[in-house]
């Protein structure tokens, strides 16, 4: 048998772009020690085929589109914005141990389609057992726990399943390739095949890849750049909820999150989670307040806690969680330089309640208040909701979607909520009871501690 001829570039993980030769630095990223080797084949044949006839939009626009089928999971189908469409790639990533193969599985049970589950990670006997702990229905479920790519297309081949499932990427490894699963040229190798596959037999495909200890998908950044909805399911081990946030979608809005609690049978839906988050709340604690977050397209009512302590050491320390650190620098100097809080020697903490990450900057009226709150040790008025973006020179600009923030928050009991003042000059009338419009941060706290 002829010895196939093999080729030597080198990949990157960063942006995908192969090099002849290795270096430090990726040419066309500049990031550094991301340039791994793999090998091509040159003796690849050409199969002669005719190319497909281009023909104009706006007959591809009026010609049957491919009908979306829904998960059952109403959290699912609202981050993949109306369900699943066929010969789509969905990519979930998340830590271990965070409930990924958990939820495909239940998935998989409410679907009621014909689905082939590829566990490579894990025995069939394995998976039996979970599935059973979680009452999944398994009468039109198929179960592989093969983790070749020509033999897993060979399976879904003579199955033709809606789904395809396969947990994970990183275990699935093509034999004619000489790498080891999990390394950047199987993982792009075996993702290439998988997207011929979806897009010529119209079969949905849900890959479930694991993260890095810095939070993003192990592998090439291709990887991401070929699928069409990038998921992430995220939470923190000492608390039961998950949270399912969409940082890529090609179908529909990204940054949608739906929102989970973890339970003896499983992740189960979360239908309101402004209550969730909202649950444990102190009634007469200074140093809280309530920002009406938007998600996508969901409004979300999170406590943002505060507290300002005198600093022990030279250097005051500054420790947050859930929003970024320079937003946090900028707010505390806007505070010190237009209201005069003396904050350069306090160490200053805060914490967005429920483990979201928030990088919409209408929450930084609501961080002030809580640390104006800590700082004077006087409690906000507890039926009050606020947000607003701070610019450095103390005025509170207009931000986006007030009406459903207002919504959530009065539907809520939140009597009074206090918005940028040329967002509420924008309002109807009839939108305008219990609301306040306020144009600096120093006209804010005063009607923050009315």
């Amino acid at each position: 048998m002829p010895k196939i001829k093999t080729k030597t570039v080198y990949l990157c993980s960063s942006c995908g772009d192969n090099h002849p030769k290795w270096n430090g630095q990726c040419p066309s990223c500049n990031e550094w020690g991301t340039l791994s080797e793999f090998k091509v084949s040159k003796d690849r044949k050409i199969i002669n085929q005719k190319s497909e006839k281009p023909i104009d939009l706006k007959s591809a626009y009026n010609a049957p589109q491919l009908e979306r089928f829904l998960t059952k999971i109403n959290e699912i189908d609202r981050v993949l914005g109306g369900g699943i469409l066929p010969g789509s790639i969905i990519l979930l990533g998340g830590n271990p141990g965070i409930g990924k193969s958990t939820l495909a599985l239940q998935l998989l049970s409410k679907l009621k389609k014909i689905s082939l589950y590829v566990s490579a990670e894990e025995s069939k006997d394995q998976v039996a057992i979970r599935a059973d702990r979680l009452l999944i229905d398994s009468s039109h479920v198929h179960i592989s726990s093969e983790n070749n790519i020509d033999y897993i297309l060979d399976q879904c081949v003579q199955l033709k399943p809606s789904l395809l499932i396969i947990d994970s990427i990183q275990t699935i490894y093509n034999d004619r390739l000489d790498a080891l699963p999990g390394s950047v040229s199987q993982i792009r190798e075996c993702g290439q095949q998988l997207l011929q596959f979806a897009k010529q037999n119209n079969t949905s495909i849900l890959i479930i890849g694991h993260v890095t200890k810095e939070g993003t998908i192990a592998g090439p950044k291709m990887l991401e750049h070929t699928v069409d909805t990038v998921l992430y399911l995220e939470g923190d081990d000492r608390q039961d909820h998950r949270i399912l946030r969409s940082d890529k979608n090609r179908f529909g809005n990204t940054h949608e999150v739906g929102i989970f609690q973890m339970e003896v049978n499983g992740l189960t839906e979360v239908s309101n989670p402004s209550e969730l988050f909202l649950s444990e709340r102190q009634n007469k604690a200074p140093g809280s307040s309530i920002f009406p977050s938007v998600e996508g397209t969901r409004p979300i009512l999170l406590e943002v806690q505060a507290l300002v302590a005198d600093s022990n050491f030279s250097t005051s320390q500054r420790n947050i969680n859930g929003i970024d650190f320079k937003r946090l620098s900028m707010i505390l100097a806007v505070l010190e330089k237009r209201l005069g809080l003396h904050l350069s020697k306090k160490d200053v903490f805060v914490n967005i309640v429920g483990g979201l990450k928030i990088e919409d900057p209408a929450i930084d009226l609501a961080v002030i208040g809580a640390i104006a709150s800590s700082y004077k040790e006087k409690i906000l008025n507890q039926a009050m909701a606020v947000f607003g973006e701070v610019g450095l020179g103390g005025e509170i600009r207009s931000v986006t979607k007030v009406e459903n923030r207002i919504n959530e928050a009065q539907s809520l009991g939140f009597s009074q909520i206090i918005i940028p003042k040329s967002n509420f000059d924008r309002l109807k009338r009839d939108s305008k009871s219990n609301v306040i419009g306020v144009s600096n941060v120093g006209e804010a706290l005063h009607r923050m501690f009315l």
